[in-house]
């Protein structure tokens, strides 16, 4: 097996994760490219239940390295949650076997109260957001004053820089008659979070050139679906990210000499959840027959 970039093909929800499960027996490290925790996949490992939105299935495989890479944007609490309910099932999760791009930036609850309010503006208009605050980080990002994972845990200047923002976002929450969040708590909160973090955070562009340098097999796991591509998708019914295959190398670090190959994952009938003009859930026995 070669460098592969999986993506989805339609609108998401096309069983990448079956896909990814059977490409990672052949791949030393599984890097997640772009998106947040409003993606993820459901595992069954026989009776056990895995069900993860940021760490990479290939988490569950022994001797991999999943790494999310610096186009992901990181709810930190969520992630620890995460953490926490792969350590109960007994997966063990170190530094060894998953890192965390220091570049990749950090969804705050600011992120998600706008979401949420933004999308109760729209009313009949609304997206379908997951309110995971995935779009107003993004946002964020492209206007310059998002927080990276190195500015969240950095001791020093973190605090300093939360309070600004929060003074900020507050002030906009109020405006769309949202409840202002207390300084006090986001900072304990994530403070909790960036010191149980801290030890898989790394440059990883550097460590995934490494790999490609000494010829080791890197799969590039995508979420969501082509047509929920902020740039080529059925606009403005789409994601924050660029879903589509030319974004893992900006989403990775790694240049496109390096990649072999790109998979599409379809599957017989069309499905897309959320909102819009092209919602198809069929929330009855038809949907469950379907889904089975």
């Amino acid at each position: 097996m070669a460098n592969v970039i999986l993506v989805g093909a339609q609108w998401g929800d096309e069983g990448k994760g079956k896909i990814i499960d059977v490409l990672t027996e052949q791949s030393e490290v599984v890097v997640r490219t772009q998106g947040g925790n409003n993606a993820g996949h459901t595992v069954f490992v026989g009776k056990d239940k895995y069900v993860l939105h940021l760490i990479p299935s290939g988490i569950l495989r022994p001797n991999k390295v999943c790494v999310i890479g610096n186009g992901v944007v990181m709810d930190p609490v969520g992630l620890v949650k995460e953490l926490d309910g792969l350590a109960k099932l007994g997966v063990s999760v170190t530094p060894d076997n998953f890192r965390i791009s220091e570049t990749a930036h950090v969804v705050f609850p600011w992120h998600r109260e706008l979401d949420g309010a933004r999308e109760a503006q729209k009313g009949d208009n609304k997206i379908g957001t997951t309110k995971r605050g995935i779009g107003p980080t993004y946002g964020d990002k492209v206007a310059r004053v998002g927080f990276r994972v190195l500015d969240l845990i950095h001791r020093e200047r973190f605090p300093v820089q939360l309070r600004a923002r929060l003074a900020e976002n507050n002030a906009v929450i109020q405006s769309l008659r949202g409840t202002p969040l207390d300084y006090d708590q986001v900072l304990a909160e994530y403070t909790a979070a960036a010191d149980r973090l801290r030890p898989f955070v790394i440059n990883t562009v550097v460590y995934l050139h490494e790999v490609t340098q000494r010829g080791g097999n890197i799969l590039f796991e995508g979420a969501q679906g082509t047509f929920l591509e902020i740039d080529h998708g059925t606009y403005p019914f789409v994601t924050s990210s660029n879903t589509t295959a030319g974004f893992a190398g900006t989403g990775s670090g790694i240049g496109p000499r390096n990649f072999d190959y790109v998979l599409g994952i379809v599957k017989a009938y069309t499905t897309r959840v959320g909102a819009g003009p092209f919602p198809t859930e069929l929330h009855d026995e038809t949907g469950e027959h379907l889904q089975r």
